[in-house]
């Protein structure tokens, strides 16, 4: 990454900016560090800063305002200028302009997601995950003082190695979901419908829908492993890595091109994915004549780095994994007569390991060329194939604290493919999080695998899944269900575990807990946002606030607060619209953390957007993701038929402000809803 040899240029530090204006500076009398203590601050750090950022996360709601206010309120401390624009669900906002980054000290971009950096050419540009944000402002904005220039066609910023790595693979993971859901939910629905046992699997009429519904879906799947690893390599070095990251994950998958049975799978798609993506830094780092420059990102780059790429994998890669191919094969035909317990713990290992590689496509056609004379080892095979998916499923609804609401919903889609025998649903997991779904996949399907063995399950047709057990074809039915169930609560609760184990606690940010200073430095108003006393105007009322809820777990929280809302006369039928922020907390939990919970629905029963807020003296368990219990209640509403981001920009102000704690000792010591609302007028 280039740095600049001193502080000069677009990207330095120039004395005509180190002016404050009057929103960055805290007044006289804000704290120890108000007023002159805060120009004091500048001082002691050297100079004072015209800052900005960008904050941004995966499902862009929570996340993405905490991360803006904590930088606001640490600038402000530090008695710098800061402007952030935050790219939420409801579009950007507070969108930094040309002047703006012109006249700019330098940037912070605070995301989990791809946030375009060539309008920041030659400034200095420090690149980090959204959650150092909200941990630790303070030290990002003291970092961007050294932080490298970008130049176009360089990623901006610098990065651990393990985050880079993170991000490229939610970069990828999160645009492969809709492929596998898509794909295998139209495979799955065409199988179940239409499927018959035959002698290959479960076969489907030629020329009828199903079959057209299933070579749709198979499209979706196709396309899967090169989305995976086209986004990967987009994500480590931008655009120019499309093409050959997509192209070498689509080589990846079609082992005939490398001599091999089977593809590399998923694991040979994450590793083009990156070798793409470095390949085109690479390849950039070459010194051009001026004239070549204008045509290197959408011609010679592209072109180079995709040739170079499938050439390797063809001849390189791909003969390794042909070997793994067919060693493996050599070498289980050779356990065919060891203990059956054993062969089915090795068998469960293998078509959970990699989910449509080698070593999945080795046991399976060993399996399956087995069936006339060992049907045993199908059965091994068909206990074996659901639990990844069914796994992965369970987790998400054992602590759906720990996935993010895409993963949720992918978790859901996961549980249906299980049934049809889809091992691919638990792709997106494994690829997010190799080194602890992988594990826990391998034992809930060695743990399948054995039990299949010992009970003499057996399978007649090359397929898995709770499906075949349906349609007749399975020997042994009442131990072909208890494998799979039980191999699908260890692959669940050993996810579960480990993601545990390796996540952090949630930790308050500096500035709140005052590790560095008294919190009293930091101011409590924040920027001014886009409006948030437009969104809540006349949305929220004192019919609709409640000081004290009776209610003590969530639904009888959610009830009571409907009731509010209709006798506030925005409500014409409380039932359904608490079935559907009921339905709503399914897809994932609206608590915030740090003591907040802000259920919202879009529903037939409201006449108009309205707000009700409401506290628990004792707090009401949320699911949030840090624990803690619900004390301070919002409930959003909108009509049906209400633009799809209304309540989004609801939430948006309220999430900003509340991760004020400010903000939050005030609301919560308010007494009567006079006072509540007194509070609450600082958001509208």
């Amino acid at each position: 990454m280039h740095r600049p040899e001193g502080s000069g240029g677009r990207g330095g530090t120039k004395e005509r900016r180190t002016r404050v204006t009057s929103p960055a500076v805290p007044p006289e009398g804000a704290g120890p560090h108000g007023g002159e203590g805060t120009r004091d601050n500048a001082r002691a750090g050297g100079q004072r800063l015209k800052l900005l950022a960008v904050t941004a996360c995966p499902t862009g709601i929570a996340h993405t305002y905490m991360a803006a206010e904590r930088l606001t309120q640490a600038a402000r401390a530090l008695g710098h200028e800061i402007r952030v624009e935050t790219q939420g669900a409801v579009g950007a906002e507070n969108v930094l302009t040309a002047r703006d980054i012109e006249e700019a000290d330098g940037i912070v971009v605070a995301a989990d997601k791809d946030v375009d950096l060539g309008r920041f050419d030659g400034k200095r540009v420090l690149v980090t995950g959204v959650t150092e944000g909200i941990d630790h402002p303070e030290r990002l904005i003291e970092r961007v003082r050294d932080a490298p220039v970008h130049r176009a066609g360089r990623p901006g910023g610098r990065r651990r190695g393990g985050a880079v790595v993170y991000r490229a693979l939610m970069t990828g993971v999160s645009h492969m979901i809709p492929f596998v859901v898509v794909g295998g939910l139209l495979i799955a629905v065409s199988l179940a419908l239409g499927g018959s046992p035959g002698p290959s699997g479960l076969v489907l009429p030629e020329e009828s829908v199903w079959k057209h519904l299933h070579d749709i879906g198979a499209i979706g799947f196709a396309l899967m492993l090169p989305v995976l690893s086209g986004y990967l390599a987009y994500a480590v070095a931008d655009r120019s890595a499309l093409v050959p990251g997509m192209v070498g994950g689509w080589i990846a998958d079609h082992g005939a091109l490398y001599d091999s049975r089977s593809g590399a799978g998923f694991i040979g798609a994450i590793v083009t994915g990156f070798l793409a993506g470095w390949l085109v830094l690479g390849i950039r780092r070459i010194r051009v004549p001026g004239f070549v420059r204008p045509i290197m990102p959408i011609i010679v780059i592209p072109v180079a780095a995709t040739s170079a790429l499938g050439l390797f994998f063809v001849y390189v890669l791909g003969r390794p994994v042909s070997w793994i191919f067919e060693h493996l094969t050599d070498w289980l035909g050779g356990l065919a007569g060891a203990s059956v317990a054993v062969l089915g713990v090795l068998v469960g290992l293998m078509i959970t390991f990699d989910m449509g590689g080698p070593v999945n496509k080795t046991a399976f056609l060993f399996a399956a060329g087995l069936i006339p004379r060992n049907p045993e080892v199908m059965g091994m095979c068909a206990v074996a194939i659901p639990v990844p998916p069914l796994g992965q499923g369970l987790a998400t609804l054992l602590r759906r604290g720990l996935f993010r609401a895409q993963e949720r919903e992918a978790g859901l889609a996961a549980l249906f493919m299980g049934l049809f025998g889809l091992t691919e649903g638990a792709i997106p997991f494994a690829a997010a999080r190799p080194t602890r779904v992988i594990p826990a996949n391998m034992l809930g399907g060695g743990v399948a695998g054995a039990i299949a063995g010992l009970g003499t399950v057996t399978d007649g047709v090359p397929h898995g899944g709770p499906v075949v057990a349906a349609l007749g074809v399975v020997g042994g039915v009442p131990m072909f269900l208890i494998a799979v169930s039980v191999g699908t609560v260890v692959t669940g609760l050993t996810t579960v575990t480990l993601m545990s184990l390796g996540r952090e606690a949630p930790r308050a940010p500096a500035v709140a807990r005052g590790r560095d200073r008294p919190s009293t430095a930091v101011p409590t108003e924040p920027a001014p946002p886009a409006g948030p006393a437009a969104v809540l105007s006349g949305r929220l009322s004192e019919r609709t606030v409640r000081p004290w809820l009776a209610a003590r777990d969530k639904e009888g929280a959610i009830r009571e607060l409907a009731e509010l809302l209709a006798a506030g006369g925005g409500v014409t039928d409380v039932d359904v619209l608490v079935s559907d922020v009921l339905r709503r907390e399914e897809r994932g939990t609206t608590g915030f953390g740090e003591g907040v919970a802000i259920p919202h629905a879009r529903s037939a029963a409201v006449t108009a957007p309205v707000v009700a807020f409401a506290r628990s003296e004792a707090g009401v368990a949320w699911g949030s993701p840090d624990d803690a219990a619900a004390r301070l209640l919002f409930l959003i509403a909108v009509p049906r038929g209400a633009a799809a981001d209304e309540h989004l920009r609801i939430l948006a102000a309220l999430a900003r402000r509340l991760m004020d704690p400010g903000f939050r000792r005030r609301l919560t010591g308010a007494v009567g809803v006079g006072a509540i609302l007194g509070v609450l007028a600082e958001i509208g």
